[in-house]
């Protein structure tokens, strides 16, 4: 009786966050790999035609899919290193205190905070035909009007925005390096740039494991910026994933493909996240 009694009340504390990711989370994700095997249809009445594997076929010669995993994994190359790097060297100048900190703390972690709607707004505003970025520039480029200057703003939203994210991290990281090893490297001569390399950055390496998993995942699953900003234009050329998904779900109604497309990056993200976590622990153990 004892034993059951020991077990009880941690699994009353979990049972609620449990239930909460069972009907948001699992449910859903279930529902999905059923309907991806589906002719889905939503009209009422309507009978759902069991397709097997054609959807997953279709999928992988879809030439617009592999197009917009192509920008999302653009996307993820060209925000996940600047936001580690930037984020980094900003948490490195304000991990000490000083009047100043916690305002600029709470300047640089302002962007994580605000709607991705509105700062998706203003950079769209920024990059057009006759925004700032032109007018400081002295250039007449359409930046939204071709895939590749598109893809720029695009990532420079992101960038700008989730610096601040990786900043706090971070810092909090930072504060947990005990000053005894850097105290240890400068007896031995270590200069700041040899502290850095020697004992910081394997202090914080599980740290940055986590942020590099964690931008890794929510570069794959970028959504807002591109919908609002182009919306997949000029043609689609600058959908990634999810705005290919959602279009194919709720516009064109095809919710058997939406559904595979939906299964099929949750198994790339699983797949990239084991990898990225057996290469750091790798790291970490060599």
């Amino acid at each position: 009786m004892q034993p059951w009694r020991t077990y009880l009340t941690p699994a009353l504390f979990v049972a609620p966050g449990f239930l909460i990711y069972t009907v948001f989370v699992l449910c859903p994700m279930v529902q999905a790999v059923l309907m991806s095997v589906f002719d889905y249809k939503v009209v009422a009445g309507a009978v759902s035609t069991f397709i097997g594997a054609t959807n997953y076929i279709r999928a992988f010669h879809d030439e617009h899919l592999w197009l917009s995993l192509s920008n999302s994994g653009i996307y993820m190359l060209f925000t996940v290193p600047p936001q580690i790097a930037l984020g980094l060297g900003v948490a490195l100048l304000l991990q000490h205190k000083s009047p100043a900190q916690p305002f600029f703390r709470v300047l640089y972690y302002l962007p994580v905070v605000t709607s991705w709607v509105v700062v998706t707004l203003l950079f769209k505003y920024l990059f057009a035909d006759r925004g700032l970025i032109n007018y400081l520039l002295g250039l007449q480029v359409s930046w939204l009007s071709d895939r590749w200057t598109a893809m720029v703003a695009i990532c420079a939203l992101g960038v700008w925005k989730g610096i601040g994210w990786s900043m706090m991290i971070f810092i909090a990281a930072l504060q947990g390096v005990p000053n005894s090893l850097i105290e240890a490297a400068k007896i031995d001569g270590a200069g700041p740039w040899q502290r850095f390399w020697s004992v910081t950055i394997p202090a914080i390496w599980p740290t940055m494991a986590f942020i590099t998993i964690m931008l890794v995942i929510g570069g794959l699953n970028v959504f807002t910026s591109v919908q609002a900003m182009t919306d997949g234009a000029p043609g689609g050329s600058t959908d990634v994933v999810l705005t290919y998904m959602y279009r194919t779900t709720f516009s064109f109604l095809d919710f058997g493909y939406g559904s595979t497309i939906a299964v099929l990056l949750t198994l790339l993200v699983f797949a990239l996240s084991a990898i990225q976590l057996r290469v750091f622990r790798n790291e970490a153990t060599a």
